[in-house]
């Protein structure tokens, strides 16, 4: 097994079997309460979850997260979470494409698109690798590969810190990440894989050129408690362990992603579980909710599971949107619909 097919078979064995969430660094959302409406004047069944995301419709504001590929196992995965997605009228993210780039036989574990012919789906690749070698051609061929009708870069520093054989030279990326989205035919969303963007990034990567950000805050998976399941050494584990509580929340980070970009699509992710957490979220501002770790359990097992945790979280969300007379995603965004439970002041 070679070193990237090793490195995704750990990841994915250590999310489904350890406990990887952040250990006391939490969302932040459970510090916003929506506002009970005992008088709706609403039919729960003409709830209207739908939106426009980089210029496609989607039945529920929810995109599945960039989890995996570039294994069998994780071939599997990838078509029961695009199966559902497709059946749902949610957006999907691969995992990040550079197995497939680099070793041919491995693409096929990434391509979805035959199981989803109408999905927003996006490509992905690490940022870093644009300091190791990759082209703006490479990041085409990502996109090409899958057919996606976008291309996300993921920012991972801290989860390359903590690899003894990470890629540690981050200088010069944003005059990449610029020239990346100058030339591309599709656009260029940045994410975080779990620590968060502050606004003050957000704003540097929207004026080079990036079409929208995935906050992808703290609060969820914890990858530097996975990157400490794969330590080799005592030293190693112990450096991992250390930034097991690292990172911006997810409440935190969209609030100040949201205040800097206003112009641009906003995504929501880290930590979400439930169809109340997504309608926290599009409260707070997002334009959409990125959503992992529930579906990849369910994707491990099988589409039916994947579907049955989609349709759960959608009726979650509908009857949140009911409950706070909010008859559309536009209208959960309207002053009052949600409140600090702490006592602080809201941010608008």
């Amino acid at each position: 097994m070679n070193v990237h097919e090793q490195r995704k078979v750990d990841h994915i064995r250590i999310n489904l079997e350890k406990d990887v969430q952040f250990p006391r660094v939490t969302t932040g959302l459970e510090r916003y309460r929506l506002v009970h409406v005992a008088l709706p004047e609403l039919d729960l069944e003409t709830i209207d979850t739908s939106v426009t995301l980089l210029g496609k419709r989607l039945s529920v504001p929810v995109l599945i997260s960039s989890m995996t590929g570039g294994t069998a196992e994780a071939a599997r995965i990838n078509r029961n979470l695009a199966y559902a997605a497709q059946a749902r009228g949610l957006a999907m993210g691969v995992g990040s494409q550079r197995a497939g780039l680099e070793l041919p036989d491995m693409a096929s574990t990434f391509r979805v698109r035959d199981m989803a012919p109408d999905i927003l789906l996006l490509a992905n690749l690490g940022v870093i690798q644009l300091n190791y070698g990759y082209t703006v051609d490479d990041c085409r061929r990502a996109v090409e590969m899958i057919e996606a009708d976008a291309l996300v870069l993921h920012l991972n520093p801290l989860q390359e810190a903590l690899q003894p054989d990470g890629n540690w030279n981050w200088t010069g990326l944003l005059s990449r990440i610029e020239d990346v989205c100058q030339k591309l035919s599709v656009p260029v969303v940045v994410k975080e894989v779990g620590w968060g963007i502050s606004g003050e990034l957000a704003r540097r990567l929207v004026d080079a050129g990036v079409a929208a950000v995935d906050v992808a805050g703290a609060g969820g998976t914890s990858w530097s408690q996975v990157e400490m399941h794969r330590a080799s050494t005592e030293a190693r584990r112990r450096l991992a362990a250390a930034f097991a509580d690292w990172g911006i929340p997810t409440a935190e980070a969209l609030i100040s992603v949201r205040r800097s970009v206003p112009e641009v699509p906003v995504i929501a992710s880290g930590g979400i579980r439930t169809g109340i957490d997504v309608a926290k979220c599009l409260a707070l501002g997002a334009d959409a909710v990125g959503v992992a770790a529930p579906l990849l359990r369910a994707a491990a097992r099988s589409v039916e599971a994947v579907v049955e945790e989609i349709d759960v979280m959608v009726s979650e969300l509908r009857v949140a949107m009911f409950c706070t007379g909010a008859g559309d995603v536009a209208a959960l965004r309207d002053s009052g619909r949600l409140v600090r439970v702490d006592g602080g002041e809201m941010w608008r």
